[in-house]
C-alpha cells in the first residue's frame, strides 16, 4: 500500500466514523434530548429505544463489529492467520476503526440511558476505547517491519547506521548539516520544548539543503531519509521505557475488554430470557 492509498484508507475510516456519528446524532436528536419519563410519547420511540428497529440495530451491528475487530486482529497477530493477505500495521488500523465505530453504535443503541449492569459494561468500553487510543501512541514509539514484527535495540541502532551512512555516502551531506540532523536526534519530541527544537531545526535543514541540492526530486528524498534518520534517532532513546510502557498497557487494555464482552454476554443471555427477540 502506497502512502497516498494509506492516507485515503485512514481517511477513508475516520469519516465513516464522523459522518455515522453526525448522522445518528441528527435524525435523533429529538429524541435523544427529551427526559427518559418523555420518550415513550416521542412519535418515533418504537424506532430509537433500545428494543427498537434502528435501536437494536444498532446494537446487534456494534457489538459485532467489536466482536470481529477483536477476534480478526488476534487470529492475526498470535497465530498469523492470513498473514499474505493483510499486513498487521493495516489491520490493527481496521481494528481501532471497527473498534471506535462499535461503541459508538452501541452507546445509540443504549439512547444514552445506562444504568445497572451494563453500566459497567459502558464505562469498561469506555476504558478500552481510551487505553486503545493510549496503546496505539506507545505502539508507534516502536519501530517495526512493514509487516508488522517489532525490532529489537541492536536491528534498530543497525538500521539508523545505515541511513547515517546513505546520508554520508549518496548525498555528501557537509559536516555542518550532518551535525545538526544528529542534534535534532537528541531532543525529546515528547516534550513541548523538545518538539519544538525539532520541527525549528528540520525547517532549517531543509533550508539549507534547497542550497546544496537544486534537484527538487532528490532533496525531497534527502529530507524523507533524513526525517527517518532522526525519528530512529529519537526512537533509540525510549525505546526500552516504551517495551516496558506497551507490556503494562496490556495488562490495563484486555482485562477492560475481558469485563466487557462477559457482561454484553450476560445483557444479551438476559434479555433473551425476559422474553425479548430478534426483531429482523
Amino acid at each position: 500500500m502506497t502512502k497516498g492509498i494509506h492516507r485515503l484508507y485512514i481517511s477513508t475510516l475516520v469519516m465513516i466514523v464522523i459522518v455515522t456519528t453526525i448522522y445518528l446524532s441528527y435524525i435523533g436528536y429529538s429524541y435523544y434530548i427529551l427526559p427518559l419519563e418523555e420518550r415513550f410519547y416521542h412519535p418515533q420511540y418504537d424506532w430509537f429505544k433500545p428494543g427498537g428497529t434502528l435501536g437494536h440495530g444498532l446494537g446487534i451491528l456494534g457489538t459485532l463489529m467489536i466482536l470481529f475487530g477483536v477476534t480478526i486482529y488476534i487470529a492475526r497477530k498470535r497465530y498469523n492467520f492470513m498473514s499474505k493477505y493483510f499486513r498487521l500495521k493495516y489491520l490493527l488500523e481496521f481494528h481501532i476503526f471497527l473498534c471506535t465505530l462499535g461503541p459508538i453504535l452501541i452507546v445509540f443503541h443504549t439512547s444514552f440511558k445506562i444504568g445497572g449492569i451494563v453500566s459497567i459494561a459502558f464505562w469498561c468500553m469506555v476504558a478500552v476505547v481510551l487505553s486503545g487510543v493510549i496503546g496505539r501512541f506507545i505502539y508507534i514509539q516502536i519501530p517495526r517491519t512493514i509487516e508488522g514484527r517489532e525490532l529489537g535495540l541492536n536491528e534498530v541502532q543497525e538500521l539508523k547506521n545505515e541511513l547515517s551512512q546513505s546520508l554520508v555516502t549518496n548525498y555528501a551531506l557537509d559536516q555542518n548539516t550532518l551535525e545538526t540532523i544528529k542534534s535534532v536526534g537528541e531532543y525529546n519530541p515528547l516534550s513541548l520544548s523538545g518538539w519544538t527544537k525539532s520541527k525549528l531545526t528540520i525547517a532549517k535543514i531543509k533550508s539549507s539543503l534547497k542550497k546544496q541540492v537544486s534537484n527538487k526530486g532528490s532533496r525531497q528524498n534527502l529530507i524523507a531519509t533524513i526525517t527517518q534518520e532522526v525519528s530512529l534517532s529519537q526512537k533509540i532513546k525510549r525505546l526500552q521505557t516504551m517495551q516496558k510502557l506497551f507490556k503494562y498497557w496490556h495488562v490495563a487494555h484486555l482485562p477492560f475488554a475481558l469485563i466487557m464482552l462477559v457482561i454484553v454476554l450476560i445483557h444479551v443471555v438476559v434479555t433473551l430470557a425476559l422474553g425479548y427477540k430478534w426483531i429482523f
